[in-house]
């Protein structure tokens, strides 16, 4: 089963990189592709051979047309190729379509990323556009939507569905952290990533981290920073930059799923309080997504002042464009912090996006509770 991507990589004008968390189906979109040239740095001999003679990509490339295609899988395995990607860019008028599941190795090495001479894209796990009539919200907060686990999922194995989700933090950390050598000490990172999980989606108390890890906050810190360089997830900052000198942001995995499959819960229906969180990061996930491929500059934070709280709060180039509070179950809504808010901003649209309702509904505090479909559609129509 094959689903229809945001991204159309067909129809490039200059050279991309495309980088996405493994399993997202980046080398599905890159065999679509009629390339004059194509590398798979996945095969370890291939690998090993470009290491040790990177000219040899030069000399490949020298045999081409001009404006001819070049495909290149996981390129931060060999970043010594970028220089010929340069000098096949500017002396030949080459296409490129680089691919990775991390760009870490390629910023940390000083690796030539360019200038500008390509563009930056992301593919990240299905969108509800790319699911189509299958998509269910219930099922993306329980499973996921990695395109590997989705198929199985529409062939009513939930079975091989899990059996996915369970290998992809072996893999993870097989493939990404020790064959990319992120960091030396692989069971401490195993130990920080069991307690990262479980506090996904709420604020973050590095300390504590730190202790229950047994490894000190500035590895902490590092680790994080291996997780978001890795694309496994990424930070929610409140929109209060004085806030961040306080270090308590949120941390949200790129997949219900993968979140799901690191807490050992897949066998399990989420309980009403982790149904929250997990709807929280499928949201917040969404917005990315539909934010990167319609190439906007949205930014995302959250409102916290006095005790009070807002989910979400979207911002633009001129401030505060719409905020959203999150809501799952019977939980009540903050009503509180909903007033709050409204009298911080008074010219800020602010909206509930409900799972669980199916009709908007007016509050007793004057904001419009929303399905959340119809909350996604008013950010897109920013």
């Amino acid at each position: 089963m094959l689903f229809q991507r945001s991204i159309d990589l067909s129809g490039l004008k200059r050279s991309a990189f495309l980088f996405g968390p493994r399993m997202t189906g980046k080398t599905s979109l890159l065999r679509e592709l009629n390339a004059g040239l194509r590398l798979d740095l996945m095969d370890p001999e291939l690998e090993l051979r470009l290491k040790r003679s990177p000219g040899l990509f030069w000399e490949q490339l020298s045999a081409l047309a001009p404006r001819s295609l070049v495909v290149v899988d996981e390129v931060q395995r060999v970043p010594a190729l970028l220089d010929y990607v340069q000098k096949g860019i500017e002396e030949k008028g080459l296409l490129f379509v680089l691919s990775g599941s991390s760009a870490r190795k390629l910023k940390r090495g000083g690796a030539n990323l360019l200038g500008g001479r390509a563009k930056d894209l992301k593919l990240h796990p299905l969108t509800r556009g790319e699911l189509g009539g299958r998509f269910d919200a219930g099922t993306a907060c329980r499973f996921g939507t990695l395109p590997g686990v989705a198929r199985f999922l529409a062939q009513g194995d939930e079975g091989e569905a899990r059996s996915v989700l369970r290998s992809y933090a072996t893999t993870y950390v097989k493939e990404e952290i020790q064959a990319e050598a992120l960091t030396r000490n692989i069971g401490a990172f195993q130990r920080f990533l069991e307690v990262a999980v479980q506090g996904n989606a709420q604020v973050l108390e590095f300390a504590n981290i730190s202790r229950e890890c047994a490894v000190p906050s500035s590895t902490v810190k590092e680790y994080y920073s291996i997780v978001e360089d890795t694309l496994l997830g990424g930070f929610l900052w409140p929109w209060d930059r004085s806030e961040r000198k306080k270090a308590r942001p949120k941390f949200y995995f790129f997949d219900c799923g993968v979140v799901r499959a690191l807490q050992n819960r897949l066998n399990d229906p989420p309980t009403p309080a982790e149904l929250g969180f997990l709807f929280e990061t499928w949201f917040v996930g969404e917005l990315r997504r539909l934010r990167d491929y319609a190439e906007k500059d949205h930014e995302f934070s959250f409102w916290r002042e006095g005790g009070h709280e807002v989910d979400l709060l979207v911002t633009g180039g001129r401030g505060p464009l719409l905020a959203i509070e999150l809501k799952t179950g019977n939980a009540p809504v903050p009503v509180h912090s909903l007033r709050a808010f409204k009298a911080r901003f008074p010219k800020v649209p602010l909206v509930v996006a409900s799972l669980g309702d199916r009709v908007p509904r007016r509050l007793a505090a004057g904001v419009d509770l929303l399905p959340w479909a119809q909350a996604l559609e008013r950010v897109q129509g920013l």
